[in-house]
């Protein structure tokens, strides 16, 4: 199986000299974690995520995507082995590659996600998809709570690279928050919206926190969490027992690395 065959061919892009707000409003308005940039030859320049945007401190700031764009650690070609470009995204810690003709001609012909993966493994039912969720959840989760202000969230995720993290009160899950939550609200330090005074002071978690959490029990399958991850767009699912409890964390990386370590 090749690139080709599984990538997103009409993921969309933005041309360099386009407006870094019209990105804001596409990431928030489709959910998309980046968006490829490219020249007028369809040719990829760089990339525009989440982060790029909220280091932005302005809402009406003139600013254009080559201004805020960055580097991709990655990026696929057509041809290439679709186990070699996710073990090499999983290595960079990068969930979407931008896939271009070939490394000579740098022409921007979609994006590669985990999701696409998943979603080839889930449509071939391989073996991987029926482990029971305790054998591939980490343990180990950073967690944040309601009453934590979201400049010290937006700070940590930024530190740790986490998209998203569980919120928690008294061990109990009580909600998640995410990177496209803090877009959204505009809440995060130094936000587009923060300089504005929109916030009449230091927004807290539990003003832009999703709930319920998306929960999962440590006895449900990687089918599950795989098809939950498709369906809802979501990066990453809390692992809770019978009481609500936090036990783990299931992400789209560790389902990946599930389905490669059974030959996905």
């Amino acid at each position: 199986m090749l690139v080709k065959d599984i990538m997103d061919k009409s993921y969309p892009s933005l041309y360099a000299d386009e407006l870094a707000t019209k990105a804001r409003a596409i990431l928030r308005e489709t959910g998309l974690r980046i968006l490829p940039i490219i020249d007028d030859e369809r040719r990829l320049l760089g990339v525009v995520t989440r982060s790029d945007l909220m280091k932005i401190t302005s809402s009406v700031s003139p600013i254009r995507v080559q201004g805020v764009m960055s580097q991709p650690k990655f990026v696929a070609t057509l041809e290439m082995p679709v186990e070699k470009a996710v073990r090499q995204m999983l290595k960079l810690d990068e969930w979407y590659s931008p896939v271009i003709k070939s490394s000579q001609e740098r022409l921007y012909m979609g994006v590669l996600g985990l999701e696409n993966y998943i979603t080839a493994a889930l449509n071939r039912g391989v073996e991987a998809l029926f482990k029971p969720l305790s054998e591939i959840m980490s343990t180990n989760v950073v967690t944040c709570s309601p009453e934590d202000e979201i400049d010290n969230v937006w700070r940590l995720m930024m530190k740790k690279s986490f998209a998203g993290l569980p919120v928690v009160k008294k061990n109990r899950v009580v909600g998640i928050i995410t990177q496209k939550d803090l877009l959204d609200s505009g809440a995060a330090f130094p936000g587009f919206e923060a300089k504005r005074g929109r916030f009449r002071s230091p927004p807290k978690v539990a003003s832009v926190m999703r709930v319920p959490a998306i929960t999962l029990k440590p006895n449900s399958l990687v089918r599950d969490a795989a098809k939950l991850i498709v369906e809802r767009n979501i990066g990453r699912i809390p692992i809770t027992d019978n009481k609500g409890e936090l036990v783990g964390i299931v992400d789209r990386e560790d389902i990946v690395k599930a389905l490669l370590g059974a030959g996905g």
